[in-house]
């Protein structure tokens, strides 16, 4: 009976320390997202979004569609884009007095780093292994606290993007440097710890662009697994014209829930609103305005059907995208927004 009486009063605390043990695994809201990185960019630059013919800020467009979450890059130290701490963190605060959830993208590099490229930022050059592992810890650390100062402590955090070659080449490249690779993921997850200071950490996402490569994803989360890097979400990059029919994204969906059982977000996807990228095959989907809004509500329903509720949101890449890009943006060359502005209206009006 003894036994019994101390069980039960210790009961509430093993409940507690199970809850706090189980916080980052807390159940994630539906992502309706967008990467706007260029959107103050384009703003400061004249460009106006209007919206069923009524000129508004971009961010309140998104917002009166259903959009609750933004993914900003950053960049370490940018000479061509605008994508640095003082500019990322300003985007940040006009999207959280908005109500936006809040998906850092770390780069990891001064310009664009994706599996073709992941340039060492030139401040990182010629250093050692050890060193870089330290740069990325300290700096994570300093710019997720400023972002914490700021008030805008990110909701979710990606430690390198698109990393499916690893990253900070060439010292973390795959597959020959799992290694150190894996010392440098875990280098920024440690920053975002320690950056963050009593508040609570975001989540972490490892983002890779094999959203229908089932065999390539599967190579590498395993490998990745083998190191203990602790993450909480699965990011996907999705282009068709790239990475495969709408059938292997399903497939690759259904395979990542089953085999681990982590949170996942197709963090990136796009089609075009003109003939881009199929004018010599045949495309999935008309690349006209409603084919662009058929592609993109075809990519959440299978996100949202997902097993056991593991899809957990669909971001754009990138709908204020202006110039080459501009035909995968959510607006037409006069800053009127297109009909795939409308696709999470039914999911998210009531």
């Amino acid at each position: 009976m003894k036994n019994m009486q101390s069980a039960v009063l210790l009961l509430p605390l093993f409940l507690l320390l199970f809850l706090s043990q189980s916080e980052p695994l807390r159940a994630q809201e539906y992502a309706v997202g967008a990467d706007l990185s260029f959107l103050k960019q384009a703003e400061d630059g004249g460009k106006v979004f209007k919206d069923n013919g009524e000129a508004k800020p971009g961010l309140v467009i998104f917002k009166d569609h259903g959009y609750n979450w933004i993914r900003l890059r950053l960049f370490h130290t940018p000479t061509e884009l605008p994508n640095n701490l003082e500019y990322t963190i300003a985007l940040a605060k006009a999207a959280k007095k908005l109500g936006f959830h809040l998906l850092l993208d770390y780069h990891y590099s001064d310009t664009w780093a994706d599996p073709g490229k992941q340039f060492t930022p030139k401040a990182w050059e010629g250093m050692s292994h050890a060193q870089l592992v330290k740069a990325v810890f300290e700096y994570t650390k300093q710019t997720i606290a400023a972002f914490r100062e700021a008030d805008v402590l990110p909701d979710m955090v990606q430690v390198g993007n698109e990393v499916i070659n690893g990253m900070i080449w060439p010292d973390g490249k795959l597959p020959g440097n799992w290694d150190h690779f894996a010392d440098l993921v875990k280098a920024g997850i440690a920053g975002v710890e320690a950056g963050k200071g009593e508040d609570s950490r975001p989540r972490i996402m490892i983002h890779i662009d094999r959203g229908a490569d089932k065999v390539r994803t599967k190579e590498f989360f395993d490998r990745l697994n083998t190191y203990h890097v602790n993450y909480d979400l699965i990011g996907q990059s999705y282009y068709p014209w790239w990475h495969g029919s709408l059938n292997d994204l399903r497939e690759n969906m259904l395979f990542m829930a089953t085999e681990y059982k982590k949170d996942i977000i197709v963090v990136e996807a796009a089609y075009n609103w003109m003939p881009t990228e199929y004018t010599k095959r045949p495309p999935p989907f008309p690349e006209t305005p409603e084919g662009q809004k058929q592609f993109l509500e075809e990519v959440n329903r299978i996100v949202q059907e997902t097993p056991n509720g593991l899809g957990k949101g669909v971001f754009w890449w990138e709908p204020a995208v202006t110039g080459t890009l501009g035909s995968r943006g959510f607006f037409d060359d006069h800053g009127s927004a297109l009909p795939v502005i409308t696709v999470f209206d039914k999911f998210t009006r009531h």
